[in-house]
């Protein structure tokens, strides 16, 4: 019996997501397989490794949208899921702002960019 649940994202940009996951400190790793209980595994095209033998993985749908891949119950064991998810999302809304304004026609904007932990 699995123990991974899939929950829809609305994380659409690999790059910024590897990006932010690197940033925070994860090691990531690409078209790898997810750890959950008993030694089971599933694919996915992101992987966060996570301590504890429990990762995070990212999947992408038809729709370009990335679906969030976990043995929920097993990372909860050692991470504050809210808090793990939360910062992972704050950092991607970061990176992919900063990346927006890179586009061209927006050169010359100015940007402030304010976060709360």
């Amino acid at each position: 019996m699995s123990h991974f649940n899939s929950l829809r994202s609305k994380l659409t940009d690999i790059a910024i997501l590897q990006d932010s996951l690197h940033q925070l400190g994860f090691i990531v790793q690409t078209n790898a397989m997810v750890r959950g209980s008993g030694y089971q595994t599933v694919r996915a095209d992101i992987v966060a490794v996570l301590e504890g033998g429990y990762d995070l993985g990212w999947s992408r749908n038809e729709d370009g949208s990335l679906d969030l891949i976990a043995d929920l119950w097993g990372v909860a064991r050692k991470h504050d899921m809210s808090k793990l998810l939360s910062t992972i999302n704050q950092k991607y809304a970061v990176y992919q702002t900063l990346a927006a304004v890179q586009r061209p026609g927006l050169q010359n904007a100015t940007v402030k960019l304010v976060t709360q932990s």
